[in-house]
């Protein structure tokens, strides 16, 4: 399960309003980054097999399979700072992960 803060929702409407109609937000885990994966928030417009989607109160969050377990307990909130505002993730499953926040590893 995938868990959104309040403030992450919020963030992910107000941007998802400046966007194409009916437009799904897709969150996805990509090999690269400076511990081995990183994460990739886009938005797409079909929910395609082997897709889980979950529903918040004002969006729904689409996952392909192949990131499911990865992302698996993970907890994406957003904060602003006096650097600006970003996403925040918070995955049980790194064992490690970069300063930037974005990149992390898992053992296999």
């Amino acid at each position: 399960m995938i868990h959104l803060s309040q403030a992450a929702a919020s963030e992910i409407v107000r941007i998802k309003s400046k966007q194409q109609p009916n437009v799904l937000f897709r969150l996805a885990v990509k090999p690269g980054g400076c511990s081995g994966f990183f994460y990739d928030m886009s938005f797409d417009e079909a929910i395609k097999v082997g897709d889980r989607v979950f529903d918040f109160d004002e969006i729904q969050v689409i996952v392909d399979a192949e990131s499911l377990n990865q992302l698996n307990g993970l907890t994406v909130d957003y904060s602003e700072d006096l650097m600006g505002g970003g996403f925040r993730f918070h995955n049980p499953q790194a064992i490690a992960t970069c300063t930037c926040g974005n990149s992390f590893s898992i053992s296999n």
